[in-house]
């Protein structure tokens, strides 16, 4: 005796070797013994094995799955009733199992009541059940000619309208997902590689732009219409003229200096901070903008500003115009040290915004000792003089520290140029030290008034931001407040703010213990920090379309540790898997195999050792030195 029973979903055939009252013991063709159910047999028959699940499925395609569902009515049916029905005769055990296996195939048709039951699917629902199988298949179909397109390059037009979906946020439900999920299988590449083989991306700068926009400009960088307040016209006018010293790439110029010489034969120095914060006034739909926005968004090229450009351009100091400025005058007796400082809120006339390219070749290490005959160099000595002493005074002063190299990009039309330029250049140290000495009075002051501030902190190598004055190792300062850029930095605008309030002894924005001044600093100390990354991202975007740009095959680069090497003539570090064991600070020549702006990937093999320069190793900076720096630095506005 044989039995036809059900197992994992399917059907199958076996001899009865010996039965229990609920399992036999059986064997299949191929001379398999288990173990079953007796509530797993659906017949019993005496009819050899040997093909006969061939035989049946071959008898169940020749069935009508329509004619059958017409036959069975509306009741519920054992498929043994069915097939004696349907062949009119008594049927054989291989025709009664092609009908079990038929109706086993159509659920959509026949709905399983149980051992060897069935029962008819309603007219109504089977045809929307086919309606929607019809639906899959020519999705099906349609994914499957989309994945064609893809891998031969070409773009399926339905994908113009998901292309930002597609590349930034994948909806993997969506048909054209999964046609680019196929071709990407299918090609071995990753999705956005399709897309871009496919056209999909005919700008890789906006694509990763776009990434960005995304997430922290859903809307767009573009303003709004606001409106400010009217600076009060009864601010006193400063005696002294300021300038600026910004790069050439800057329109928003936040700080200015000037140079008095006083009746007692004292220097008075001035450092100008444009006052935002007499126009941006807290509450205000522009003050809900900016406390969005946080900061401006440098990258080469481009930025995004805090301010619209009807805020910016009443507060900047450009050249000849009259400012209102939040100021700091130190006056400096003649050997520099400090006699008094003294902070006002005024308005004062801007002499000239110097810019960096054309400054430099007038004022730089080697034109300290004689008059270049720039009409600003004897005021720039003498700041650069006092810079130096400030340097002293924070316990930072080293002559014999190596220069810090930084970049600049300038792109025009898509070209770009990177120009290096040493940072602790004459320029570049007074104003620094200047700013240094402006964020930390300032703090100080804050601190004076028992307001809240937003500081810089640094202790046991951590930088972090607080609301209360304390120590910046990294500088040598006891508090360090940025207050600086109150242009392009909410934090700066909010300590301007309650400076002001502290000059004017008027009751102060954010008072202390404000969960608002808090909830701003955190805000702003993750955007920022995003900020950064983005610009540093496409920085290098930008390096590595210089080398495409340039048609660079071989490059110089220095060891810093292990396969990790720093490319010179460009802020670019990268690994290079064939590189032996060699010191920190060893140069090298590289061969340059692969640029992708695209994955932002660099691929270069080692070609050999140019030398071995131990001052290398000293000159290396750890991130935690480097984080320092940016600090020191941060006022200059190099990003732009």
């Amino acid at each position: 005796m044989n039995v036809f029973y059900e197992e994992d979903g399917g059907f199958k055939v076996a001899s009865i070797m010996t039965e229990a009252d609920s399992s036999l013991q059986i064997e299949s063709s191929s001379g398999k013994r288990s173990k079953i159910k007796v509530a797993n047999v659906l017949m019993r028959f005496e009819q050899s094995i040997a093909g006969f699940m061939d035989a049946a499925n071959a008898e169940a395609d020749t069935l009508d799955t329509d004619f059958l569902w017409e036959c069975c009515g509306e009741a519920e049916f054992n498929f043994l009733a069915l097939a004696q029905e349907y062949y009119g005769v008594k049927p054989t055990p291989v025709q009664s199992a092609a009908v079990a296996t038929k109706l086993h195939a159509a659920p959509m048709y026949f709905y399983r009541k149980g051992k060897g039951n069935y029962k008819s699917a309603p007219a109504d629902t089977l045809k929307a059940a086919l309606a929607g199988q019809e639906k899959k298949r020519l999705q099906a179909e349609h994914v499957a000619q989309m994945t064609e397109a893809l891998k031969l390059g070409q773009l399926p037009e339905s994908f113009a309208s998901k292309l930002d979906m597609l590349c930034y946020a994948p909806d993997k439900n969506t048909l054209e997902w999964k046609a680019l999920e196929q071709a990407t299988h299918d090609l071995h590449l990753m999705p956005i590689q399709v897309l871009a083989n496919a056209g999909a991306i005919p700008s890789v700068h906006d694509y990763h732009l776009g990434a960005f926009l995304r997430e922290y400009f859903p809307h767009g960088g573009e303003f709004g219409t606001f409106d400010i307040a009217e600076v009060p016209g009864d601010l006193p006018l400063s005696d002294a003229e300021a300038f600026s010293i910004d790069d050439s790439t800057t329109t928003e110029i936040d700080d200015a200096l000037s140079v008095t010489l006083l009746a007692n034969g004292n220097t008075q120095v001035g450092v100008h901070i444009a006052a935002p914060a007499l126009g941006v006034l807290p509450n205000t739909p522009l003050d809900t903008e900016v406390m969005k926005r946080l900061s401006t968004v440098y990258m080469p090229g481009h930025k995004i500003t805090m301010l619209p450009e009807a805020a910016i351009r009443p507060f900047s100091l450009d050249a000849g115009e009259i400012k209102p400025v939040l100021s700091l005058y130190i006056e400096v007796a003649p050997d520099f040290s400090v006699v008094k400082r003294e902070t006002k809120i005024e308005r004062i006339k801007i002499a000239e915004n110097l810019r960096h390219d054309s400054l430099e070749p007038y004022f730089n290490e080697s034109t300290l000792d004689a008059d270049t005959g720039h009409p600003f160099w004897s005021r720039l000595l003498y700041l650069f003089q006092f810079a130096e002493s400030l340097e002293k005074a924070r316990g930072k002063y080293d002559p014999t520290r190596p220069p810090q190299v930084d970049y600049n990009f300038y792109v025009d039309d898509g070209k770009v140029s990177i120009v290096n330029r040493q940072r602790g250049s004459p320029m570049d140290k007074l104003v620094a030290e200047l700013m240094i000495e402006a964020n930390s009075q300032w703090g100080a002051l804050l601190a004076e008034h028992k307001l809240p501030g937003i500081y810089r902190a640094q202790n046991g190598g951590k930088v972090y931001m607080t609301t209360k004055a304390e120590g910046h190792q990294g500088l040598g300062v006891a508090q360090y407040a940025w207050s600086t850029s109150p242009l392009r930095r909410a934090v700066d605008l909010i300590n301007q703010r309650q400076l002001i309030a502290a000059v004017q002894m008027t009751p102060p924005v954010y008072p202390a213990n404000s969960d608002v001044i808090v909830g701003h600093m955190r805000n702003f100390d993750l955007t920022y920090n995003a900020y950064n990354e983005f610009q540093t991202r496409m920085e290098r975007f930008w390096c590595l379309q210089y080398l495409i740009q340039e048609n660079i095959t071989e490059i110089q680069a220095t060891v810093w540790r292990e396969n990790l090497v720093r490319l010179e003539a460009l802020p670019y570090m990268t690994k290079v898997p064939s590189l032996p064991e060699l010191k920190a600070g060893t140069r090298v020549q590289l061969v340059v195999q692969k640029v992708d702006t695209l994955l932002m990937e660099l691929h270069c093999q080692f070609k050999g050792v140019l030398e071995i320069q131990p001052e290398a190793v000293q000159s290396e900076t750890t991130p935690s030195e480097a984080s320092t720096e940016a600090e020191m630095f941060e006022d200059t506005e190099s990003a732009e």
